[in-house]
């Protein structure tokens, strides 16, 4: 059909506008879907970004962090303008100028995105410092039109919601510069170990290089480039007139350094305790702890953290010596590229002065090249302690140490494990936690996670258990052979350590020599149920079969909840709450989480003269406070005659208890003075024998010891206080403590001397040979004893 050329014109003209009409439809279309979700910019008036929990030790000491994005958020007044302008020249030299889009800076990019898109690359930036808010906080980082176009939207929306110092705080906490920091804060001190007050131009530079591509411009990795992109920061600086050419050439001049690897904080000696601390913050907190900016307040004494890890590392180290070398950890055929080898060993980063080394020749000694280079010999002792093990060979991979003495000392990892925890007895407040040998080659937390049999640490329990229940110091219970059905139609018969039975006892005597038949028998006289009653009480176990086995500790626990249980011991009998944090504030300094639970009405008010307030002491009463001091004095005991004597060299007022399972798979010692309660274990992670001989006194009590050593000094060596009320006497020249009307008939209020066993004790009864008149009525009848073995009680007795 011919049409004339007019209706063909109108025919186009229709269509055209159809298309155009059906385009700018679509275009709606598009638009309302782009935009129907976009975010509102005045929620950024108030937004905070994720910032990281410090925890401080009671000193003051930065001990750790908890972040999902590590970032120190820095208010826009405390950045120094010379890090600002840095930024400002190298990201957005006209941020002051612009309404949230720089469009000389738009025609620019555009032109480079026509050939980046056509390359298939990614499109250039072009954004301005509001444009990098709008996509860091309320966008995603996709690459395209779409959110170019919803950046550019509401960077203009922010310019008039929020001012521009505003806009640049956000900036300047928010931006990745990689090396796990977010934020200038953080960069500061990952990158320099410095706060962002204490940087130079050089630095400041530095940082503002990164938003471009931290992994491009890495200080070490690339440090070259790193360097120009700094200089180039330095010269935009100048052309801004934010630093004179001197001020440039000289930034210019200096060299790149920075640390080795961020790090979270300078002491390092806690990363047991911190990670702890981690774990029961999540558990205050949830998941405010790792972007909430707290403040965290624990525990930690850093001066005895210090020496609780030195302690637990050298005993440990000593009971693996003691059981001889186990060869080489690996093993090369040929010197040639042996480093490679020696490089993935797993060394422990708590043993800075360790290195790899392989042996390079037997003859005429043991000599070894490490793997920085030097050579020398192994020093002769270890040679032959080397030889009596499994000995050692040319192309053996060891580690090594410089000796002061020249040469060098063979190293090996322990096998055995432990852990140490020390606590203020009177709060709960954990001073010191070593959950292991090495945090780096094993986060496993023995002190807080590992489960095992406490033995005859255990027994003080039972003891004070029978001290509420009607016994008293002067109690007579025999130490005999004893023979009670057990499992599986069995008779269990437990024995002492050395298999030796001393008869008729004073109560006090079970204890410091950790009679285990007389604690059995005792047990039975106080019933398992009142005893088990006891454990749970004092947190010592969640719950306990009431079999008298659990008497001589086969009830599994952790060295944290033990400690915390000798702590009711030291106090006058209270039940304190082992904890590890003791105050949170958020960033506004409210406080969020206290563990003192305990109120002062008058605390915040001004003093006026009166009579100062009154806090009432922390923890639940459990024990009598003169059972307490019963138990504590026994404990005293124990370290002045008994299996804890290797203590006394402390000179001071010092109490505790030794503990060893069954086939010495467990060592353990609780011990204290009135200032601090310290619990040790050391045991295999895969709970078989420690070795023969292995127990308490010989394994555990050395790392107390070595512990209290070096802390003693930062406590008074006080006396353990007496109890109000207490009557004493004298029993077997002991001055013994008792409750009001339980005492022998010989008392001192005020005991200055020993008197002789005959004049106080109970009824007149002296001596062994009467003892069954004295045993508590109900418990079992005395058996006959096998003759003690003549030596000194302070040496040899284990239990």
């Amino acid at each position: 059909m011919n049409l004339p050329r007019e209706r063909w014109v109108a025919f186009a003209g229709v269509g055209v506008l159809s298309l155009i009409a059906a385009a700018g439809f679509a275009v709606a279309i598009w638009a309302a879907w782009l935009f129907h979700d976009m975010p509102d910019a005045s929620d950024l008036a108030d937004y905070h970004p994720p910032t990281a929990t410090r925890a401080y030790a009671w000193d003051g000491t930065l001990i750790g962090e908890f972040s999902r994005e590590r970032r120190i958020f820095v208010p826009y007044d405390n950045i120094p303008p010379q890090l600002a302008q840095a930024f400002l020249a190298a990201e957005d030299r006209n941020f002051f100028k612009h309404a949230g889009l720089d469009y000389t800076g738009i025609i620019r990019a555009s032109a480079k995105d026509i050939i980046n898109l056509a390359q298939g690359r990614r499109l250039e930036s072009g954004s301005t410092i509001t444009q990098q808010v709008a996509k860091n906080i309320l966008l995603t980082n996709d690459a395209t039109i779409g959110r170019k176009l919803k950046e550019a939207m509401i960077a203009q929306q922010l310019e008039g919601a929020i001012s521009k110092e505003r806009i640049l705080e956000l900036y300047l906490n928010e931006i990745w510069l990689g090396y796990r920091s977010y934020g200038v804060g953080a960069a500061a001190y990952n990158y320099f170990g410095k706060s962002i007050t204490d940087l130079d131009l050089a630095e400041c530079a530095y940082l503002a290089s990164l938003p471009k591509g931290p992994d491009n411009y890495h200080p070490i990795r690339h440090k070259k480039q790193a360097m120009e992109r700094r200089n180039w920061v330095i010269e935009q600086m100048v052309e801004a007139g934010w630093a004179t050419r001197a001020q440039a050439d000289a930034a210019k001049r200096e060299d790149l350094v920075v640390q080795p690897e961020p790090s979270r904080a300078k002491y390092r000696d806690a990363d047991y305790f911190v990670e702890e601390v981690r774990r029961r913050g999540l558990a205050t907190l949830g998941p405010r702890l790792t972007e909430g900016g707290y403040y965290m307040r624990t525990t930690l004494d850093p001066r005895l953290q210090t020496a609780a890890k030195a302690s637990l590392m050298k005993g440990l180290e000593t009971y693996d010596r003691r059981h001889g070398w186990r060869g080489a950890w690996g093993h090369v055929t040929t010197l040639t590229n042996w480093e490679e080898a020696a490089k993935k060993a797993a060394k422990p980063a708590e043993r800075p002065d360790w290195v790899a080394a392989v042996v390079t020749d037997v003859a005429g000694g043991v000599h070894v090249r490490t793997l920085d280079g030097h050579t020398g010999a192994l020093v002769a002792d270890d040679v032959a302690w080397a030889r009596r093990g499994r000995g050692i060979g040319s192309g053996d991979l060891v580690f090594v140490a410089p000796s002061d003495k020249g040469g060098y000392l063979l190293k090996q990892i322990p096998a055995v494990n432990g852990g140490l925890v020390a606590m203020d007895p009177s709060s709960g407040r954990v001073l010191a936690m070593v959950g292991g040998y090495s945090f780096s080659l094993s986060s496993f937390n023995r002190a807080t996670q590992a489960l095992r049999q406490p033995g005859s640490a255990f027994k003080p329990i039972v003891y004070a258990t029978a001290l509420e229940n009607g016994y008293t110091p002067a109690s007579i219970v025999v130490d005999g052979p004893i023979s009670l059905p057990g499992g599986n139609g069995k008779m269990w018969t437990p024995e002492n350590y050395e298999h030796e039975y001393l008869g008729p006892l004073p109560l006090r005597k079970g204890l410091e020599l950790s009679l285990n038949t007389m604690t059995v028998r005792l047990a039975q006289g106080v019933g398992m149920p009142k005893i088990s009653a006891s454990a749970i009480r004092l947190g010592v176990v969640t719950k306990m079969e009431n079999v008298l086995a659990m008497a001589l500790g086969a009830g599994e626990t952790t060295v944290f909840r033990l400690t915390g249980a000798y702590s009711a011991f030291v106090n006058g009998g209270r039940k304190v709450e082992p904890h590890l944090i003791e105050l949170v504030q958020d960033r506004e300094g409210k406080t969020i989480f206290r563990a003192d639970g305990r109120d002062c009405d008058r605390c915040t008010a001004g003093f006026n003269g009166d009579e100062s307030p009154r806090i009432p002491p922390a923890g639940a009463q459990v024990w009598d406070p003169i059972t307490a001091y019963q138990i504590t004095s026994m404990l005293q005991g124990v370290v002045q005659r008994g299996t804890g004597a290797a203590a006394s060299v402390l000179g001071r007022p010092t109490g505790g208890k030794t503990g060893t399972t069954s086939e010495f798979r467990s060592a353990w010692f609780v011990g204290f003075t009135p200032h601090i309660v310290v619990g040790t274990y050391i045991g295999f992670d895969d709970n078989r024998s420690l070795g023969e001989g292995e127990q308490g006194a010989r394994a555990a009590l050395p790392i107390f010891i070595d512990f209290m050593q070096q802390t003693n000094k930062y406590f008074p060596a006080d006396d353990f206080r007496r109890p109000a009320g207490a009557r004493y006497a004298q029993v077997n020249g002991i001055t013994e403590a008792f409750k009001p009307g339980t005492e022998p008939k010989m008392v001192e209020d005020n005991p200055v001397g020993p008197q002789p066993y005959d004049q106080v004790f109970q009824n007149g009864v002296t001596g062994a040979a009467s003892a069954a008149a004295a045993v508590k009525p109900g418990a079992p009848a005395p058996v006959p004893a096998k003759p003690a073995a003549k030596k000194d009680e302070t040496n040899g007795l284990y239990d």
